[in-house]
């Protein structure tokens, strides 16, 4: 590990908007704020809303900056990413965003059922060659099921064809309520504001020419998941760096 992220670890280790706990940490019956967010970390009683690899936290920040009403948590496992918004929101006093340092697989463990408004995954490896690690598989979607609250949202903002393809497979298949469907964001002109928050890596794309893509849909609890056994057009730019895509 580079002296610059050891740098960044020690740094977060004392940021009071950082959550850090190892799975084998967790009490039985999960992390002290499960259930309590809102009461024990905000101090507010507002939505929460969670955006899931969340990076640099990119997302999670300019949400909060426009939408205070609201709060937000950044849920990611590698840290040197996270450390950016998470510096960020300290220095610009931003009070109703939070960061968890985490597997997304331990979600249940820190909140309790229908503890979350909405769910946003901003571009997610679309783990073509992995289906169970697809942040849109059934297995993740069980799992937003159980935190959301009755009609809550998720996003998906994504440049992967496949991704997004795969996506709507599972959301018909399941019958959920989709609520937007655009396989190009920018191509809408009644695109709401929220959608105009561009991720580094979503500038990169849109620099190569791959639009964004956007699908929403409502999770409900207690579906007998089903996962499409169609195949799916890969993305032939993933075979190559990102700067060798002409």
């Amino acid at each position: 590990m580079g002296k610059n992220k050891l740098a960044k670890f020690a740094e977060m280790a004392g940021f009071k908007n950082v959550i850090q706990v190892n799975f084998d940490e967790l009490e039985p019956d999960g992390h002290l704020f499960k259930g309590i967010w809102n009461q024990k970390y905000f101090k507010k009683e507002q939505p929460i809303i969670l955006e899931l690899g969340c990076g640099k936290g990119e997302y999670a920040i300019a949400l909060a900056e426009k939408y205070p009403e609201n709060n937000y948590i950044g849920i990611d496992i590698k840290g040197a990413r996270m450390f950016t918004g998470a510096k960020y929101a300290l220095l610009n006093d931003l009070e109703n965003v939070a960061f968890v340092r985490t597997h997304i697989e331990n979600l249940r463990s820190f909140f309790a059922p229908g503890e979350v408004s909405e769910i946003w995954l901003t571009f997610p490896d679309p783990q073509m060659k992995r289906d169970h690690k697809r942040l849109t598989s059934t297995k993740f979607l069980g799992m937003y099921g159980e935190v959301l609250q009755p009609g809550g949202l998720v996003h998906l903002k994504t440049d992967s064809g496949f991704m997004y393809s795969y996506t709507r497979a599972v959301v018909k298949l399941n019958q959920l309520d989709i609520v937007t469907d655009w396989n190009d964001v920018y191509a809408e002109d009644n695109r709401p504001d929220i959608l105009n928050v561009r991720t580094f890596y979503e500038k990169q794309w849109l620099d190569r020419g791959i639009p964004t893509k956007y699908l929403a849909f409502r999770v409900r609890p207690d579906i007998e998941w089903k996962e499409p056994n169609e195949e799916f057009e890969k993305d032939p730019y993933r075979s190559f760096g990102r700067s060798a895509r002409q």
